[in-house]
């Protein structure tokens, strides 16, 4: 009986790639005089342990938080997405512009679908580096090629880009009915609202991976894999999917390491 595989996730960093599992992670990035450095180490907080529907979302918000200030103090090289002045000047941006629809005489829906649109900004531009989308790439092509035993393409069903349409759904939905709160409650309504929003995504992901052929998940997933296959992701140079490889194997000899404990 072959042995399962262990499910892993990953992120592009601007210099390199982050590998994570359930129980632990590994980055690496290629330094400017081209020497390879990764660290790895177990979770503090591990989200796979969270089973409760609607509770994985938020929880997987948490590992981050938990995650990256580890990785940066760990690998101070590292190059995360949204450092960018671009991308923090985008945040700013989109929270303007989502204030000024707010407060316009526009439909509620219409509201919702613009601020949406607004909120997805950043991201967009922070993949528009190419060697973030390249590392991206590599990140995919490492990951796919282990889960599937061959050689993968840079896009990945799992890649976390197709959250984008289930998001913008949820969250236009979650805003339309905050707004029908007291003007008192509008904040913690829409502060419920997008953990809420978090929460449905999460578990309409989950449907849509499971679903691949449904005409539903195709729809939902179409924005993501629009944007992953035409802005989000680049074929990597051999450098660049060293790295990801290297991220990728220190990880999975954590994994390894946690799997041979438990046993």
């Amino acid at each position: 009986m072959a042995e399962e595989k262990i499910r892993l996730g990953g992120m592009a960093l601007a210099n390199g790639v982050l590998v994570h599992g359930p129980n632990a992670w590994a980055a690496a990035v290629r330094l400017p005089d081209g020497t390879l450095k990764h660290v790895s180490a177990f979770k503090q907080f591990r989200a796979s342990g969270v089973e409760q529907p609607l509770l994985r979302g938020p929880a997987r918000i948490v590992e981050a938080f938990t995650l990256l200030p580890e990785i940066r103090r760990r690998l101070p090289e590292a190059r995360l997405p949204f450092e960018r002045p671009v991308v923090l000047a985008a945040m700013a941006g989109g929270m303007v512009v989502t204030q000024l629809v707010r407060n316009s005489g526009l439909g509620a829906a219409t509201k919702e679908l613009i601020a949406g649109v607004a909120s997805m900004a950043p991201a967009v531009i922070a993949l528009r580096g190419q060697a973030l989308a390249a590392y991206h790439g590599a990140e995919h092509i490492s990951i796919g090629t282990y889960e599937h035993g061959e050689r993968r393409e840079k896009e990945h069903e799992r890649c976390g880009s197709h959250l984008i349409g289930p998001l913008m759904v949820t969250m236009a939905a979650g805003n339309s009915l905050a707004a029908k709160a007291p003007p008192q409650f509008r904040g913690p309504a829409r502060l419920a609202a997008a953990v809420g929003a978090v929460a449905t995504s999460t578990e309409l992901f989950a449907w849509m991976a499971r679903n691949p052929e449904s005409k539903v998940s195709k729809l939902l997933a179409k924005p993501g894999h629009e944007l992953q296959h035409r802005l989000a992701t680049a074929e990597p140079t051999p450098e660049q999917l060293e790295v990801a490889e290297t991220a990728l194997a220190e990880c999975l000899r954590l994994e390894e390491e946690a799997r041979g404990a438990r046993d």
